[in-house]
């Protein structure tokens, strides 16, 4: 009978699980699908309202007219540079500081930790942070969207927990074989901390393709704009012209509607498709170094 009652109680708790789970989902993934469905669809469904999920007629037309100037490929290509040199940077300086931190023999280890977690609960503020990037001349540079947010005090703290894992005699062996620190760190210990990179890897990259704030604060120029400075003028502003130059694409081919949503799909499916590469570490990696301090 109580054999009964737990595969019983086991089916309703399996039931109720999927039944939210699946609701969730659906909450995550229609919003996303309406936005890629309209932007498919022709004027004619659009004008009508409502939720389009499915559209019956598909066309290219918002996409074309996104397309036909250089704006949108040009802010793309820079959005992808920003990301993948942001994210070696981000990488190696996070690697960088959080190798010795993790050595307990580290004169004033305990004031630098100290100093970094301030840093988590307080900033200078938006002036002082401008001041300091013109300071070193980086306005209107890419070097402003990279170099003010190469290291995170978080990521930091729990790389350096992770650190703290490998076996000390993995690094006694490498010295006794005359390994200096620099090749402990390249051939020892960041291979062996492969989930945990490519977590914060992805962690850093999605930050800096979505950089839009800092991007507007530094950048003068419109041709260094990345794809979220011009996916807001087109969806916050409801600009129906990007850029400057004038496009052939016939108007009766879309509505405002659609090159909002061809803009957020563009503007999104590139990072997204890194995702599926990194996946088999991300789970892991996101945990290791949260638990021991």
């Amino acid at each position: 009978m109580l054999a009964e009652d737990k595969n019983w109680s086991n089916r309703l708790f399996n039931t109720v699980n999927y039944s939210l789970l699946t609701l969730v989902s659906l909450i995550t993934i229609i919003p996303f699908v309406y936005i890629v469905s309209m932007s498919f669809a022709s004027p004619g469904e659009v004008a009508k309202g409502g939720l389009l999920l499915f559209p019956s007629k598909f066309t290219l037309g918002a996409y074309k007219y996104i397309f036909s100037t250089d704006t949108m490929v040009r802010s793309i290509l820079i959005s992808i540079y920003i990301t993948v040199f942001g994210t070696l940077i981000n990488l190696l300086l996070t690697s960088f500081t959080a190798y010795p931190l993790a050595k307990a023999t580290l004169r004033g280890r305990k004031t630098i930790l100290l100093m970094i977690l301030i840093t988590m609960l307080f900033s200078g503020g938006l002036i002082p942070t401008y001041f300091v990037v013109k300071a070193f001349g980086m306005i209107n540079t890419y070097w402003s969207l990279m170099i003010p947010t190469a290291i995170s005090a978080f990521n930091l703290i729990v790389l350096k927990n992770f650190f703290q894992q490998i076996p000390e005699s993995l690094v006694d062996s490498a010295k006794i074989d005359g390994c200096n620190d620099v090749g402990i760190l390249f051939r020892i210990i960041l291979p062996l901390s492969m989930p945990a990179m490519a977590t914060f890897g992805l962690f850093y990259a999605v930050g800096h393709w979505n950089t839009f704030f800092n991007a507007v604060m530094y950048m003068n120029d419109a041709e260094k704009f990345p794809v979220q400075v011009i996916l807001r003028q087109i969806v916050l502003l409801s600009q129906d012209q990007i850029g400057n130059t004038t496009s052939q694409q016939d108007p009766t081919d879309f509505l405002p509607q659609t090159i909002r949503m061809a803009s957020i799909v563009v503007a999104t499916v590139p990072i997204v498709l890194v995702y599926p590469f990194l996946q088999k570490h991300f789970a892991k990696g996101v945990l290791l170094g949260s638990v021991k301090g």
